[in-house]
């Protein structure tokens, strides 16, 4: 059984609700007509200005977290007294089922389970059989994986996997212990978050992929450390430049280390041949190591401040209460979760999303300067990476 839809039924209100738009958005998306939404159905490919696909849907299922990263959710923020929403806000797993089964339908393929902690959300293993379900209008079933801190794993790993979950992300910042305990700020240890891999290894959650947002001056000097330890192990190290998201982790152009440098840094120890992406709209640069006939294996880079992808973003984001954000760097969402929640039918539904799809023009990391970082966004923990 899925989580009980009863807050479905209470929150619904008379009559039909129309979703109130940001004035500051760039566009006011209008539905789709029903006959422009079945072409869009028909070729499974939903378009926006800059011909970017919808192709990947990441779905925040809480805004929690028991971690207090610095550059993602600090401790002066989100403190003992921070009011996170309150359960009959967050999207119940039929709601984000169906949401999901109605994107599918205009072309997404991949389903990024993220938070806050994902693992921390009750009953998780229920929502990933629901969504294990779907299909693409070919009969495929959608890549479904999900990225997690890893401090739940050991409990959770093999359940995640019986439940349908594919693939796992885990965030670790660094193979210092002391470094990592000052940037999750729990004084959580490196040692227990490689007891999560092992049991996602164990589980068949391959490969694994290894999250590493590096700070220069705080771990930066720990990268080729990273990289050593997961090289020939069949784990995937993805190092991720310092990001300006949200508006609370005092983001400055001097934090970032390049990812070139990244590379040049790891390359220098361990010979690193450039990869092709896997598919359009990939977000990590591949490398793999000179040696990896030998089970070297290979590193990615995310270089979203250094070298923009925008021109190939592919990804919308489902926040935890229900709107859609059409960039990471958004400083506002179009509510969604009023339509599954009143008598809206999945046309209704489909034809925003489509809209609001075919008048996005999001760019932000081709236009980022000192003073647009400065601009307020959305918490990161509170729509996902």
């Amino acid at each position: 059984m899925g989580e009980s839809s009863t807050t479905n039924v209470n929150a619904r209100v008379p009559g039909k609700v129309i979703p109130l738009f940001d004035a500051r958005g760039p566009s006011t998306p209008m539905p789709l007509s029903l006959a422009a939404l079945n072409d869009v159905r028909a070729s499974a490919n939903l378009i926006d200005p800059r011909q970017r696909r919808l192709h990947d849907l990441r779905i925040s299922v809480t805004d929690k977290c028991n971690f207090r990263c610095t550059y993602c959710m600090p401790k002066d923020v989100f403190g003992p007294g921070y009011k996170f929403l309150p359960h009959d806000a967050l999207l119940t797993f039929e709601e984000i089922t169906r949401f999901s089964k109605i994107a599918a339908e205009l072309g997404v393929e991949k389903l990024r389970l993220t938070g806050g902690e994902p693992t921390l959300r009750r009953n998780l293993p229920t929502l990933i059989n629901m969504l294990s379900q779907i299909r693409t209008p070919l009969g495929k079933p959608l890549d479904l994986t999900l990225t997690t801190n890893g401090s739940t794993l050991v409990k959770q790993a093999k359940a995640l996997k019986d439940a349908g979950l594919q693939r796992i992300t885990v965030s670790l910042d660094s193979m210092d212990d002391a470094v990592f305990r000052a940037m999750n700020d729990v004084d959580f240890p490196v040692a227990d978050v490689l007891k999560g891999i092992d049991a996602a290894l164990a589980a068949g959650l391959a490969p694994v992929k290894v999250n590493m947002v590096v700070k220069r001056g705080v771990n930066d000097h720990t990268v080729v450390e990273m990289a050593r330890h997961f090289k020939g192990t069949g784990v995937i190290v993805r190092f991720i430049e310092f990001m300006d998201v949200g508006s609370t982790n005092g983001w400055r152009m001097d934090d970032v280390m390049a990812s070139r440098d990244i590379v040049a840094a790891i390359h220098a120890e361990h010979p690193l041949v450039a990869v092709d992406a896997h598919y359009p709209g990939e977000v990590a640069e591949r490398w793999r190591y000179a040696d990896a006939t030998n089970g070297g294996g290979e590193i990615g880079v995310i270089s979203s401040v250094t070298q923009a992808f925008c021109n190939t973003c592919t990804r919308a984001r489902l926040s935890t209460d229900g709107k859609i954000y059409t960039c990471l760097f958004a400083d506002h969402g179009v509510d969604f979760r009023t339509l599954l929640r009143d008598e809206s039918s999945n046309d209704e539904i489909g034809a925003l999303l489509a809209g609001l799809w075919q008048v996005r023009t999001d760019r932000y990391s081709e236009i980022r300067t000192a003073e647009t970082a400065k601009l307020r966004k959305v918490e990161m923990s509170y729509i996902g990476g």
